[in-house]
């Protein structure tokens, strides 16, 4: 298994802890406090030292925050985690609260009818959420008050150490363009939109502006650091000195390293309009600049459009990556039903990923999830719930690799025994959504928002839903999850060539059973057919993922003719292009597989 430095707590470690903190907001004349799940770089995955809200109340999910005031503590979740943070917090002292649907400020309203100081760290917390909250709690007389010190720091006794793991080079076989090249094309915006610098807090931007990776961040190959992008093709770096090394020459001149503890000062020294990312920059930046220009960090959709070189190293992984997930699955069909658990599947997977000398770690906690653990969106196996692989359950097995070449996501879910014409259909559905997503043609100019329905549209029929985004986006050899394009009916950013995107519709029974299908598919231009007219721009998919799907799971009445089509193509693919990759067993068992339908 791979190491990692995660932060965990009991439910029952929950209610001291909450007591000890709100001693501290007394003291320090405060109503309530806000927790998020974010550390002062405002990437998605945080490191174990700035895992508050999991140490504070033992939910460890990718999203959300806690309020805590006197009389109540707010869980806010989304709803791929409704299930989860029930049996993670102790519910006598914390409320889940479903969000979206309940935002902060009509929380607050609700629960502090007088009014009150509720306090956040500036360094936490968004300028977007807090503009967000501050307006919609105008003429109430509830105060969201930025804090010098984070009152959980107070009482978080043994908190972790800062990340301090060594960064390294990331060679231009794998980025496709150098780091000068990518900082002067990026000036070179910045001048044109009268913009004298941008600063930059996400550490996946950093890390692909300088073709660097990192290691502070568990299974997310990034740097924790913050820079200033000048408009002249400079660059100040504020990352601690011992991460670097003898990373200076890799830099070059026109690349400043300074101490973390300067960025501040820096900022406030800045003149003229100064780039700040609405959604990512904290306050704490916004408040410390003279004339702050919100807008995009400057390195959002250069690192979500991929270049050749690295859509070649993303395909070339997933080949890899493929071989190790047929491994699992035809070792999975020859054990009998009731004789594994979950971590065996899940200790039985990594250790095939790690046969391949490019993967530097897996890109995500193996989600292997059977029977009601499979309805759990974002399930980690632990001692207490590692469940066997009863007969007539279904297995969702979600996971991934980070390899030097490239990041993997994919989702199978795989019959165990003789499984229930209930769930069949239902996955039936789940996999006619994949389909007619990855068979989609679209017009330029269209966002995830405009199309992502394409892979609802059967589960709607049948009065189904799934409470997830569609998609999405994918870092080369970086984060996972990589925005700002995703397959979400609340993402306005235009799909792009070179965008890679996870295809990923699911169907969740709680108490009961899970079903997602996850492929990775990367935006092209699309072909103009034999006979038709390139009236419009049209853009589509190229599928990155080639692992066959349980075909003992699909009620073949229910598939149109050309969906068939596109199944038994998809498989054909499989064998082809994995199948000389394979043992002699393993090709057996694909062959057998990926058999027309």
């Amino acid at each position: 298994m791979f190491q990692t430095f995660t932060v965990t707590a009991r439910p029952e470690q929950g209610p001291p802890r909450l007591a000890a903190l709100r001693g501290v907001l007394s003291a320090q004349g405060l109503d309530g406090f806000v927790i998020p799940r974010a550390d002062a770089h405002q990437g998605e995955y945080v490191a174990a030292r700035d895992d508050r809200l999991a140490w504070l109340t033992g939910f460890t999910g990718s999203a959300g925050f806690c309020v805590v005031l006197e009389g109540v503590a707010g869980v806010f979740i989304d709803g791929r985690y409704r299930t989860q943070v029930k049996a993670q917090v102790d519910l006598a002292h914390f409320t889940p609260v479903p969000w979206p649907e309940e935002r902060l400020a009509g929380w607050l309203k609700a629960q502090l009818p007088q009014g009150g100081r509720v306090g956040f760290d500036p360094w936490l917390m968004s300028v977007a959420q807090i503009d967000e909250a501050r307006e919609a709690l105008a003429g109430t007389r509830i105060d969201l008050v930025a804090v010098d010190r984070n009152p959980v720091d107070a009482v978080w006794t043994d908190q972790p150490a800062p990340p301090m793991a060594p960064a390294r080079v990331h060679p231009m076989e794998f980025a496709g363009e150098a780091h000068a090249d990518k900082i002067a094309r990026l000036a070179e915006g910045l001048r044109a939109d009268g913009t004298t610098a941008a600063a930059i807090t996400l550490p996946d931007s950093i890390c692909w502006l300088l073709n660097i990776r990192g290691s502070d961040v568990p299974k997310n190959p990034v740097m924790h650091g913050f820079a200033i992008l000048h408009a002249d093709a400079r660059v100040d770096l504020f990352v601690a000195a011992e991460k670097l090394g003898d990373l200076c020459d890799h830099l070059g001149s026109s690349v400043r390293v300074h101490d973390p503890a300067d960025f501040a000062a820096h900022l406030e020294d800045l003149s003229g309009p100064v780039l700040l990312d609405r959604d990512t920059c904290p306050v704490a930046v916004r408040d410390r600049v003279a004339e702050a220009r919100l807008g995009r960090d400057p390195c959002a959709l250069p690192k979500a459009r991929k270049n050749r070189v690295e859509i070649a190293g993303m395909a070339e992984a997933h080949l890899r990556d493929a071989v190790a997930m047929i491994d699992l699955l035809a070792w999975l069909d020859d054990q009998a039903p009731g004789s594994l658990t979950e971590t065996q599947v899940v200790t039985r997977l990594e250790e095939a990923r790690r046969r391949d000398n490019a993967l530097q770690d897996i890109s995500f906690d193996t989600i292997a999830g059977t029977g009601p653990n499979g309805a759990i969106m974002h399930y980690r196996v632990t001692e207490d719930t590692d469940a066997r692989l009863e007969d007539g359950h279904l297995l969702v097995l979600d996971s991934g690799g980070q390899y030097l070449d490239g990041t993997t996501d994919i989702t199978r879910t795989v019959a165990i025994g003789d499984v229930g014409p209930e769930e069949k259909a239902a996955y039936t559905r789940v996999l006619q959504g994949m389909i007619g997503m990855s068979r989609l043609r679209w017009p330029k100019g269209l966002a995830g928002r405009d199309i992502e329905m394409a892979g609802r549209m059967p589960l709607w029929l049948a009065h189904q839903d799934f409470d997830h985004g569609l998609g999405h986006g994918v870092g080369a050899y970086l984060s996972v999850h990589e925005g700002p394009q995703r397959l979400s009916r609340i993402s306005h950013v235009p799909l792009e060539p070179g965008m890679i995107l996870s295809n990923e519709p699911g169907y969740y029974r709680e108490g009961a059973f899970g079903i997602r299908i996850e492929n990775l598919v990367v935006v092209t231009r699309a072909d103009v057919p034999e006979g038709g007219d390139a009236h419009r721009e049209m853009l589509c998919w190229q599928t990155l993922t080639f692992v066959p799907l349980d075909r003992r799971l699909i009620v073949t009445d229910m598939l149109a003719p050309a969906e068939r089509d596109w199944l038994d193509a998809y498989h054909r693919e499989v064998r082809e292009k994995v199948g000389p990759r394979l043992g002699k067993a393993a090709r057996a068992w694909l062959d057998a597989a990926t058999a027309a339908i």
